[in-house]
């Protein structure tokens, strides 16, 4: 668990804890999905008594359970999201030099990640409770300290001033991690084009298209629930109660980075269905492939046969049981029989070879 104060002015890590809310600013409390439910009691306790409220069991629920789609709830006194990140487990992207196979893009769209992250979002407190590792929390932690110091040349140089802000900025960097993601899916589904479209391979590895229909749905359904829970946020702002002029700028900040949070999820959402749609034009071409393959195989076969068609017509008629055959007793005959099958076969095969029934390239 870590315990951070902020202020406009001001970041801190606590050691534990306050007994009692600050005198200004918010507390940030973030920790691990097991740790949330270790501490659940004490985080209860501390809550009551700095906000007057606790987390109902239906939303302690909610944060606790790792299979919950991204949605939002609300109450009178804090509001809840849980929202699922989209990035590739660490260790298993594949390196540059490492060689383009239907096992190496099976293994990288397998280990997609999507575990959720839950805030509960009180005026003066903010809880979120992550997967085990919380690479987000400490991003943000590191963050907001080299922003306080001044180092940050990145984003907003202005620390967060409430709990609804800092949750916002959270979601927004978990929807930008898409992009290392997405580099990773659009390469390793490129590898995957280049397997279905060679003609000289033969593809068999169907269980990676599989897979990769499957997570591109996957990551559909995810980016939709996103999209709704974030709405409903956006809804939510608008039933807050009015305040004085100072309350009213800081909702109309939090509307328009909700609307930017909304239109970067409509672009994660647009890539991955224009992803999916590529997949999938991609198999039927396979397919066409591999017909235009067998037509080609047909034709030639059918060229052979028409070529051998006359040869075999002279043979049979030279292998009739008569005397009297044209050639049939002449020394020559046979060289003479031998040289019009050649002169046949060979302006029969000229002729088709011209009109392209003998040539791969159409």
């Amino acid at each position: 668990m870590r315990i951070f104060h902020l202020s406009e002015s001001r970041y801190q890590e606590l050691s534990e804890l306050p007994e009692s809310m600050p005198a200004d600013g918010f507390l940030w409390i973030g920790l691990p999905r097991r740790e949330f439910e270790l501490h659940l009691g004490t985080v209860q306790q501390r809550l009551l008594r700095w906000t007057g409220a606790q987390l109902l069991d239906l939303h302690v629920s909610d944060l606790m359970n790792q299979q919950l789609p991204s949605h939002f709830d609300y109450t009178s006194l804090y509001d809840l999201m849980v929202f699922r990140r989209l990035a590739a487990l660490p260790g298993t992207t594949p390196g540059d030099d490492e060689p383009r196979t239907a096992a190496v893009v099976d293994r990288a769209l397998k280990a997609i990640d999507t575990s959720p992250v839950g805030f509960a979002v009180f005026d003066r407190v903010l809880i979120t409770v992550h997967p085990g590792e919380c690479t987000l929390r400490d991003y943000f932690a590191t963050k907001l300290g080299a922003q306080q110091e001044g180092r940050d040349l990145r984003g907003s140089a202005r620390l967060p001033t409430s709990p609804a802000e800092l949750m916002l900025r959270m979601v927004n960097h978990m929807v930008d991690s898409y992009l290392d993601l997405r580099r990773l899916l659009t390469r390793q589904l490129t590898t995957l084009q280049q397997l279905l479209l060679d003609r000289h391979s033969q593809f068999r590895d169907w269980a990676v298209v599989l897979v990769a229909r499957d997570a591109l749905s996957k990551l559909e359904d995810t980016c939709e629930d996103q999209r709704s829970a974030v709405q409903e946020w956006i809804d939510a702002l608008g039933e807050w109660p009015i305040g004085d002029e100072h309350a009213e700028r800081e909702r109309e900040l939090l509307r328009v980075r909700s609307r930017d949070v909304l239109e970067h999820i409509e672009r994660v959402l647009t890539h991955v269905r224009r992803l999916e749609s590529s997949a999938e034009s991609v198999v039927q071409m396979h397919f066409s492939l591999t017909g235009e393959r067998a037509n080609n195989i047909m034709r030639t076969l059918t060229v052979l046969t028409a070529i051998f068609l006359p040869l075999n017509l002279i043979t049979g008629i030279f292998g009739m049981n008569f005397d009297t055959l044209p050639l049939i007793h002449r020394d020559t005959g046979f060289w003479i029989a031998v040289a019009l099958m050649v002169m046949i076969a060979l302006g029969l095969g000229g002729f088709f070879w011209r009109k392209r029934y003998l040539s791969t390239h159409q």
